[in-house]
């Protein structure tokens, strides 16, 4: 960059300065510019990135790191962002013929990241300035609350104030649409229509923008209602027990469960939720236990990482606990894990940071595939239960992504149950006609769709402890029934090659390189398919994915995460000959083959840059 244009983001930090409504913001910014100035390398870095732009508003709505500037989580961004939001909102209302009745209305929630408290309060000002009713729940809590939220109140639209499992440094402003959308995330070009409200609102001072405060800050009434239908719908997808007429199976067996909520906002309405379904009392990871925006005892807030159920497993290892149970911050999403199986080491994933205790090493999570076909197999057989008391043919539709496992679809076809694969997004999932299980491989499901059009972390975490449970009243374990899969389906193995980057626009531009140099084998397997998913026809809206199927019947799957400066690669093998044992031995030997060769194929690829 030459000084001219250092000059010129220099001159729009002070311009933001001037116009920030926020103090601690404005003091950030200035002495930014005065470190800049003086020629410190990394302020200068942080003005060009931060004032390069906007953030971009998406499906995802918005995600970054807190600080000053357009490109930054701020209450500037936010006031702007929620002006935007709420001119979109009346508008919509406007073309329904329904604002002469009734103006829109949006529930607000927020997590415990940093300024989470103070975005949200932000936006029911800014909303209800601008005439929206506006509804803040009561205190920080999870994302399942607030989309549960907006179906429950019946409103226009939910605000979310969550990075979710993003890096501590980050937040961001997530939305849900109510009406015609049932309270599921936006897909385009609604999100497109919203980023141009949003456009024009920033074209104006902060300091002009409406602000009210008629705005009405809920009471425990939400959060009563979704720890009541959660636990119903729970309690109401419990096999029987055969030998007890009217009691369900396992519910009066011991299992010792230890629960982390990652420093997030899950444990108290999680717990609500055990209690009240009647599961067993959870044993909670006291330092991760209450929501802390710095994550103190964590590198990366989120439970798929290497390393981050470390403490966790090191207390259940010195308590001989049977299962471990993580939401992640904001508790949309869940994992868990339990003792190592027998047939094989306790050995951790590639990447994972070993430790001298060998009580942390006697647990293996789940991958989110493996629970994804558990939990979707438990909801064929709940739809399989509930047509034979009504005396109806089962009915509905399982859903996973594109990038998952494709596992469930042989669990539809075995249940004679529909099956849909969408592309990444619980946005695409949640709108799955008749759906009444959907999952992705990112460990995020959607285990009782009724009540919740989103992946939900709590629910799913207690169809899982209820499953633990019952395994246990049998004698068996989470292992044995992957090996009953195996048995039914076949064995699916899925591994994911991980990698990080210095920015989105990096794993964009690598995602571009693959295509101006695709594959045409990994290692001596020759593909004999490849699909981009950008070229119309190949998806219901274009997306950022590369497919490739192989001669072998594996599949390798690329995209840059939506949220993360990351590029994917999703692999998936499959064997459905000899036993469970050899099925998987099969399907794993083939999986440790292609993850070589395509990690040999990105790394050529990255060094040829």
């Amino acid at each position: 960059m030459t000084s001219a244009e250092l000059d010129q983001r220099i001159a729009a930090a002070e311009a933001w300065a001037v116009a920030d409504i926020d103090p601690a913001s404005r003091h950030a910014t200035r002495s930014l510019i005065a470190r800049a100035r003086e020629g410190q390398h990394s302020a200068i870095t942080e003005i060009i990135d931060a004032f390069s732009g906007r953030l971009t508003f998406g499906t995802a709505g918005l995600r970054g790191k807190v600080g000053p500037g357009p490109r930054r989580m701020n209450r500037v961004v936010i006031s702007q962002t929620s002006a935007g939001f709420a001119q979109f909102l009346i508008e919509r209302e406007q073309r329904s013929g329904s604002l002469q009745l009734d103006p829109p209305s949006v529930v607000i929630g927020y997590d415990g990241r940093t300024g989470s408290a103070v975005f949200a309060r932000d936006a029911a000002e800014v909303m209800a300035g601008a005439g929206v009713r506006v509804f803040l729940l009561p205190e920080a809590g999870p994302t399942p609350l607030t989309a549960f939220a907006v179906r429950h109140l019946q409103v226009s639209a939910g605000v979310m104030i969550t990075a979710s499992h993003n890096p501590p440094a980050d937040n961001g402003y997530k939305v849900f649409l109510g009406g015609p959308d049932e309270g599921a995330q936006i897909i385009p070009p609604t999100d497109d229509a919203i980023a141009q409200h949003i456009d024009r609102a920033s074209q104006v001072a902060p300091t002009t923008i409406a602000r009210a405060h008629d705005y009405v800050t809920l009471g425990e009434g939400v959060a009563n209602a979704y720890v009541a239908e959660t636990a119903s719908a729970v309690l109401r997808g419990l096999p029987a027990d055969p030998k007890r007429p009217g009691r369900a199976l396992g519910d009066e067996t011991d299992l010792k469960v230890v629960y982390t909520a990652m420093h997030g906002v899950g444990s108290e309405i999680a717990r609500r939720v055990f209690r009240s379904a009647a599961l067993p009392s959870v044993i909670v990871v006291a330092e991760q236990d209450r929501p802390d925006p710095k994550f103190p005892s964590l590198e990366f807030p989120n439970p798929e990482e290497p390393g981050s159920l470390d403490l966790a497993f090191r207390i259940a290892g010195d308590l001989d606990a049977d299962l471990v149970v993580a939401n992640d911050p904001d508790a949309d999403r869940v994992a868990i894990a339990v003792k190592a199986p027998a047939r094989q080491p306790a050995r951790a994933p590639r990447g994972y940071r070993q430790r001298p205790r060998v009580a942390s090493q006697q647990f293996r999570r789940l991958t989110g595939n493996e629970l994804g076909l558990l939990l979707g197999w438990r909801a064929a057989e709940r739809e399989h239960a509930r047509a034979k008391i009504a005396g109806t043919e089962p009915r509905g539709t399982l859903a996973s992504t594109n990038v998952s496992s494709p596992a469930l679809r042989a669990v539809a076809e075995a249940y004679n149950l529909d099956y849909t694969e969408t592309l990444s997004g619980f946005k695409w999932v949640s709108r799955v006609p008749r759906l009444i299980f959907g999952f992705e491989e990112a460990i995020g499901y959607l285990t009782h769709p009724g009540h919740v059009r989103d992946k939900d972390g709590i629910s799913a975490a207690a169809d899982a402890i209820a499953m633990v449970r019952e395994l246990k009243a049998e004698g068996r374990t989470v292992w044995d029934l992957l090996d009953d899969a195996s048995e039914l389906f076949g064995h699916f193995a899925s591994s994911q090659v991980t990698l990080r980057l210095p920015s989105m626009d990096v794993a964009t531009e690598l995602s571009a390189r693959v295509r101006t140099t695709p594959p045409t084998q990994f290692g001596d397997t020759r593909i004999t398919r490849a699909r981009d998913l950008m070229n119309p026809g190949e998806a219901t809206v274009p997306a950022n994915v590369l497919r490739y199927d192989l001669a072998d019947g594996s599949r390798v799957m690329v995209r840059p995460s939506g949220t993360e400066p990351k590029l994917k690669v999703y692999l998936d093998t499959f064997a459905g000959d000899g036993t469970a044992a050899e099925r998987r031995g099969q399907a794993e030997a083939t999986l440790a083959q292609l993850e070589a060769a395509v990690r040999g194929y990105f790394d050529g690829l990255q060094l040829s840059a």
